[in-house]
């Protein structure tokens, strides 16, 4: 069953294109990353899907149209996770990812006994617990890419859209936090939609790739159906070898020996 559909989307600024005619869909449960070279359209693709980015064509998820919904009813559908989100100035840990109940609150209700609990299984899952009472404005660049993911995963919604998600964390939480949003997507069957600049991950953790170029949809599929070294190499402009490695897929650049 498809859980989004997006037919003909289409983003133009100041008469350049940006997306062109752009149509996909994606199965309730299942990982997608967005992948592409820099100005591909990617980040463009995922705001216009989470419903924050107008577009020409139509987005759907659950069969109803994104537009006709309110912002509350979308926080409870998806949650997102931009490349560089806004920080509340003064917040501390705890009352960011807390922040991630209130679309599931009452009209001025108050967060309960539920709420703190998911909290605070959420910042232990995500190494955050010993940094509750710390301000944003005081972690590192790493912490608070784990505060930001955190707080989406405490909305509890069936699908999560996540922007360079790995971005500033080091080898060991990338991996912590890629396992932990593919453990929620086991247990909850949620979806996840990603983009990611880091090719050997996206295949690594994801059902099926799309592979954006010039704002177009270059190739989707299978990772071993998408990253074909021939392709990556003409859209990235770079000599590329895809490699297996215990039954996964490693992209690392291929230097020439007239270069080494």
């Amino acid at each position: 069953m498809n859980l989004l559909v997006a037919n003909g989307l289409g983003v133009r600024i100041e008469d350049v294109p940006i997306l062109s005619d752009v149509s996909l869909s994606v199965k309730a449960g299942e990982w997608v990353s967005i992948v592409g070279p820099n100005g591909a359209g990617k980040t463009t693709l995922l705001s216009v899907m989470a419903g924050l980015r107008r577009a020409s064509g139509s987005m759907s998820i659950q069969g109803r149209d994104l537009s006709e919904m309110t912002p509350r009813e979308r926080a409870r559908l998806l949650a997102y996770v931009p490349q560089h989100p806004e920080i509340p100035p003064g917040m501390t840990v705890n009352g960011y990812v807390l922040l991630g109940r209130t679309p599931h609150l009452s009209f001025l209700g108050m967060e309960g006994s539920h709420d703190f609990y998911l909290v605070e299984q959420v910042l232990e899952q995500f190494d955050l617990s010993s940094l509750g009472h710390r301000t944003l404005e005081s972690l590192s660049g790493g912490e608070l890419q784990r505060c930001h993911l955190a707080r989406a995963i405490a909305q509890a919604t069936p699908i999560v859209f996540l922007d360079e998600p790995t971005t500033a964390l080091d080898l060991g939480h990338q991996q912590q936090a890629l396992d932990r949003i593919r453990l929620l997507r086991e247990e909850h069957r949620v979806t996840v939609v990603m983009t990611m600049h880091d090719l050997t991950l996206a295949s690594q953790y994801s059902d099926r790739i799309i592979l954006m170029a010039k704002g177009q949809i270059a190739a989707e599929g299978k990772p071993e159906e998408v990253l074909d070294p021939t392709r990556l190499s003409e859209l990235y402009g770079a000599q590329v070898k895809v490699l297996k490695v215990d039954g996964h897929l490693v992209v690392v650049p291929s230097v020439s020996k007239e270069n080494s």
